[in-house]
């Protein structure tokens, strides 16, 4: 069997759940990887077949995307050529990650595809989602149409949604309590970060940037590029996790017992809908830049960790994707 699993390269959560997922479907058959976008430091160990453009946002430096930029960077030309190119009909099986090129090449051909992402978690109602009508909403539904659905999210809210993949490398880590908090805040400027963390005394942190290319300590924090080793080691050994909206990364530190505050994105639906989640399960949000002081350093002064059961499924999970074909 022929199976392409194509994956969204915008942020690092596609990519890391991939890392996890990719020596699973080996097992079923011949594997071909499609990535597309450019906004993801984590790699990816196996070759790379298709590494298209794609489109996806770029993250901004004041805890929003960058508009301006994201539609700088979109090539919709060269977007239609890359559907229009590739070869979804040479494949028994695909599997898609939130990745636009393959869901609208296998739209254009009426070719089934199988959608295996969190954002699938977001076409059931009884996921926490923003009330009201919203762009986001409208643009997470329908920009990766596919013929099947399975999702991920922080808790299994409907029959087609499971908890996180926690990557084998994750669930390997030695677990301790270092004196430091590491902070992974994507959308944010390593200024802006530094300028909260540095009113807080007596704390120390560890900063994983988009922004620096190399690694400096500023004050009470360390500053280092992304590196997926580095970053692990981090986690494990911290106080607690500061993180934005996504959701591999907080699913992770729950895992492993830190204590997680939240920070979303503005403007940015799936990120809002994520903190949302994460506020009815008892964990800290910021919502907006004028609370953010005070609620850091009330999470800092708090002990509060929330438990998760995030059991792995991950071969069953896909077993019954492949039955699904």
């Amino acid at each position: 069997m022929k199976i392409l699993y194509s994956i969204q390269g915008t942020g690092n959560g596609h990519v890391s759940r991939a890392r996890e997922i990719i020596p699973h479907l080996k097992k079923y058959g011949q594997l071909d990887l499609l990535l597309s976008g450019t906004q993801a430091e984590v790699g990816l160990e196996d070759d790379i077949k298709y590494q298209y453009k794609g489109f996806g946002y770029v993250f901004g430096k004041r805890g929003s995307i960058d508009f301006g930029e994201t539609w700088k960077r979109f090539d919709s030309f060269n977007f239609l050529k890359e559907i229009r190119e590739l070869p979804v009909n040479d494949y028994d099986l695909i599997i898609n990650d939130f990745e636009p090129v393959t869901a609208w090449a296998c739209k254009l051909r009426n070719k089934k595809s199988v959608a295996l992402s969190h954002q699938s978690a977001f076409l059931s109602s009884k996921t926490p989602q923003l009330e009201g009508f919203h762009w986001g909403k409208f643009i997470t539904t329908h920009y990766a149409p596919a013929t099947e659905y399975f999702a991920f999210h922080f808790e299994k809210y409907d029959e087609h949604i499971y908890t996180p993949v926690i990557r084998s490398e994750v669930r390997n880590l030695k677990i301790g309590n270092s004196d430091h908090y590491t902070v992974y805040l994507p959308a944010y400027s390593d200024e802006f970060i530094l300028n909260q963390i540095r009113n807080i005394p007596d704390t120390n942190w560890q900063i994983f940037s988009k922004h620096a290319v190399k690694g400096y300590v500023k004050d009470n924090a360390e500053v280092f590029p992304i590196c997926n080793a580095d970053f692990l080691s981090s986690l494990a050994t911290s106080k607690g996790f500061l993180t934005g909206g996504g959701f591999e990364g907080p699913a992770e530190a729950l895992f492993l017992g830190k204590k997680v505050l939240s920070v979303p994105m503005t403007h940015q639906y799936e990120q809002q809908c994520n903190a949302l989640a994460l506020e009815k399960m008892g964990i800290p949000v910021i919502w907006n830049q004028k609370e953010f002081n005070l609620k850091l350093k009330r999470w800092v002064e708090s002990d509060d960790i929330i438990k998760v059961n995030y059991p792995d499924e991950t071969d069953g999970i896909l077993a019954k994707v492949i039955a699904s074909r």
